[in-house]
């Protein structure tokens, strides 16, 4: 029961929102004798390859934090959760799957200090959760405190804007006491002691205003090295694949992933290359598709599109052999995505296809090809 909690809270802290969640966590156990011709031997084969690998400390893991982390909310000690943001690949296979847990606490918390100094956060990870329930001790620390040169050069940047600032106004004040002609009869001293003065001031502000707090928002995105003690077994690449609906006579294929800004500059856009052979009896257009999280969250494909070779508001016909781009503004670009195709008059998905398997193939072949290269050097 208290491993059901657990997972229940790291679910909710990562967005789950389902009433069913809710059921679940109050259904008591159920289990019945079921006889299987699994072998289990099998089983573990189609599971992981036959290496092992350790993290090294040099390895660096993108995560997804989970709840608020800020100086004015959080203490020393805080536990929290983030969620591998990518495939990490070993060897023949995948060494962390996207949607680890990794759970951490907050080593220590730094209030902003004065000259504008920001405050920051630093975070202890301790051990990961796989989805297919292996927990593997960690050892990780991650900061986010500036290096010097750049907290340094910060601090003079803004400075400087204040003195700036600063400078405008004093030459607006002394133009307003002296006036135009004042400013004409001294040549401009006035306007110049008037624009020293307000830089003076200005710049004793900025030295005396405190830097930000440190925050990190749920969504946001981290980079920590992480090492391990132990070896991890890794999984095939066909573990780890999403499920997939194919519908007949449709054949899609995602050739590029990319991740773009919204036009009111927002890193939220999904931007999917495509090859769709229509060799079903359906017609499909643009309100036909959409994007799918896994959160059950469904994005209708965006019209702001620069791409002239853009899908959007065209309708793919039946015999239709077509390639270009969808473009898809979404919450959290992290979660796992399905395109999907729905049929018009039941508004019930015909095809399903996993973003996130094209990503994996993508990375696959990048990968394979670099491994090509250095056996050329050699």
């Amino acid at each position: 029961m208290k491993k059901k909690i657990i997972v229940l809270l790291i679910l909710l802290g990562f967005g789950v929102s389902d009433s069913s969640l809710l059921a679940y966590a109050n259904t008591p156990f159920q289990g019945h004798i079921e006889e299987t011709n699994i072998n289990p031997k099998e089983a573990g084969e189609k599971l992981f390859t036959k290496e092992q690998e350790k993290l090294e400390g040099n390895k660096v893991i993108e995560l997804t934090v989970s709840q608020v982390l800020a100086g004015t909310t959080s203490v020393e000690g805080d536990e929290f959760f983030a969620e591998v943001s990518e495939d990490v690949l070993a060897g023949s296979g995948v060494l962390l799957p996207k949607g680890t847990v990794a759970h951490g606490s907050i080593k220590n918390i730094v209030d902003p200090k004065r000259f504008g100094r920001d405050g920051y956060i630093e975070l202890s990870f301790d051990y990961l959760m796989t989805p297919d329930g292996r927990e593997i001790p960690i050892e990780g620390d991650m900061t986010s405190r500036l290096n010097p040169a750049k907290s340094v050069a910060k601090v003079a940047g803004e400075n400087l804007t204040y003195t700036a600032i600063g400078g405008v106004t004093g030459a607006m004040a002394a133009m307003e006491v002296a006036g135009l002609p004042g400013a004409i009869a001294s040549q401009g001293y006035t306007v110049i002691g008037g624009a020293a003065l307000g830089g003076v001031i200005a710049l004793g502000m900025s030295l005396f205003r405190k830097g930000d707090d440190v925050l990190i928002a749920p969504g946001d995105e981290i980079k920590v090295k992480i090492s391990s003690a132990t070896p991890i077994q890794i999984m095939t690449h066909e573990a780890v694949r999403q499920d997939e609906l194919k519908y007949e006579g449709l054949e899609v294929s995602i050739t590029d992933v990319l991740l773009e800004k919204d036009p009111f500059d927002n890193l939220n856009t999904i931007t999917l290359d495509v090859i769709i052979k229509n060799g079903s009896k359906k017609d499909f257009s643009t309100f036909d598709i959409k994007l799918q999280s896994d959160l059950h969250k469904s994005y209708s494909p965006s019209i702001f599109s620069d791409y002239a070779n853009s899908l959007a508001m065209k309708t793919i016909k039946s015999g239709d052999n077509v390639s270009g781009t969808l473009s898809f503004s979404v919450d959290s670009p992290n979660r796992q995505h399905w395109l999907v195709f729905y049929d018009r008059r039941t508004n019930k998905p015909l095809a399903k296809i996993s973003v996130d398997n094209a990503i994996k193939d993508l990375k696959i072949t990048d990968l394979q090809k670099k491994r090509k290269k250095r056996k050329k050097v050699m």
